[in-house]
């Protein structure tokens, strides 16, 4: 899977950079199909705490799927995206296995 992560407008260590490397790895135990993963960290400028946000875009083959969350932390907002990317890989397979079955 090739990787791509960009950090707009800041310049991320490489600590957050290897964490959020190595959690979107994990999501091709699931799914080997995934061809490319973008992830962009993103500070947003608003008062609010949360001000940290994760947009993480997969492609796969006839479908790419897409997760952004926002939180206190990078390191949070990436778990809770790789969380949500996970629970729709699982439900895509789900849905693939289904219909290669009634094509049988």
């Amino acid at each position: 899977m090739k990787l791509i992560i960009q950090t707009p407008h800041f310049d991320a260590q490489q600590k957050l950079l290897a964490f959020a490397e190595d959690h979107v790895r994990k999501l091709q135990l699931i799914n080997e199909r995934i061809v490319e993963a973008h992830i962009c960290l993103k500070l947003d400028k608003s008062d609010k705490r949360e001000n940290k946000i994760c947009e993480i875009k997969l492609v796969v083959p006839g479908n790419d799927l897409f997760a952004s969350k926002q939180s206190n932390s990078f390191e949070d907002a990436i778990q809770q995206s790789v969380s949500a990317l996970k629970r729709q890989l699982e439900h895509w397979k789900t849905n693939h296995e289904q219909r290669a079955e009634k094509t049988q």
